[in-house]
């Protein structure tokens, strides 16, 4: 039981454990787990905190879900008051965050089990290693109201694939499957089905069977991974996006899935904003760039839609009915 432990900080979102050997645990305790700005700022102090006096991070809790997401309510308020400024400050803190994490010179490993969907799914993707309990309900369901993954979901995707390409495969039957991944809002049935969805990374990312064990092993993998001599990652400037070639295909795919009233005209809008994103915007040829160019436009993205009414109305009903909404 991680309450157990002495706690090194805490605030409304969040409670900093020291599990002993030098790895920390970082609980969410706001409801239902969603991650607001209290949870975000939490997480930045854990990081200081770790790279100060510890050796590495976990982030794990005994909830019945990792966590459903970010905060919607909160984004609601914001896009139907149209503080566009505001939101942008808080998606932006959002990415900040993952990269914070991404590029801390301290191991994190995060610990998902039962639900991890939309932002509870893209603080595992920014992990160095997730270690995911077998019964994990993994994907980026932000489509389901009307957006796109904001908080560094959809970047990651289109980074997971340009890592693909390198490594020989066809370049655009990856992102393909990616683009699916996020625009038909993919939960995995099982840690093991989110490898296939390109959530979970064959040969770093790990399943434990006994969920009672999870955040032990996870501080085991922690551990080891800060004494055989974890080195900080160094942003990346090289990420292979396809531009035109990408994005025409992904444009003629939506046209004909809205012709054949598989989907709606704004479902339609909202993928070919993540068309865009994807293919790193219509760029005459493929090119290298950075994640931070992706993560901006991600944004720019994420907020377009927030001007959208259909977009308001599906958090709206999302937020009365818990279903999404198909308009």
């Amino acid at each position: 039981n991680i309450r157990e432990f002495s706690e090194v900080f805490k605030n409304s979102g969040v409670s900093l454990q020291d599990i002993g050997d030098g790895i920390l645990n970082l609980e969410f305790r706001s409801k239902m787990n969603t991650i607001g700005e209290d949870v975000l700022l939490g997480l930045n102090k854990a990081i200081d905190i770790a790279e100060k006096d510890f050796q590495g991070l976990i982030i794990g809790n005994q909830a019945p879900n990792f966590s459903v997401g970010a905060n919607i309510g909160m984004i609601l308020l914001m896009a139907a008051e149209q503080e566009y400024e505001e939101l942008n400050k808080a998606i932006k803190f959002f990415q900040d965050s993952m990269m914070r994490m991404r590029y801390s010179s301290i191991p994190t490993i995060s610990a998902p089990h039962g639900m991890a969907l939309g932002g509870g799914c893209e603080i595992s993707l920014h992990a160095d290693k997730i270690v995911a309990a077998a019964e994990t309900y993994m994907g980026l369901v932000e489509f389901g109201v009307g957006v796109i993954p904001g908080g560094g979901g959809s970047k990651e995707m289109a980074l997971r694939a340009s890592d693909a390409f390198q490594k020989g495969d066809v370049e655009l039957n990856i992102l393909q499957e990616n683009f699916l991944t996020i625009g038909m809002a993919k939960v995995s049935t099982s840690a093991y089905e989110a490898f296939d969805l390109g959530l979970l990374q064959k040969g770093k990312d790990v399943v434990v069977v006994n969920k009672e064990r999870q955040i032990a092993i996870a501080k085991s993998h922690a551990k080891l991974m800060a004494e055989t001599g974890y080195t900080q990652p160094i942003k990346r400037n090289d990420v292979r996006v396809l531009g035109k070639q990408a994005l025409g295909m992904f444009l003629v795919g939506t046209d004909s899935m809205e012709h054949s009233r598989y989907i709606s005209a704004h479902d339609k809008k909202i993928a070919n904003k993540l068309a865009y994103v994807m293919a790193g915007g219509d760029l005459s040829e493929p090119t290298l760039v950075s994640e931070q160019y992706l993560l901006d436009i991600e944004r720019e993205a994420f907020l377009s839609l927030c001007s959208e009414r259909k977009t308001i109305e599906r958090i709206e009903h999302m937020l009365k009915t818990g279903k999404p909404l198909r308009n």
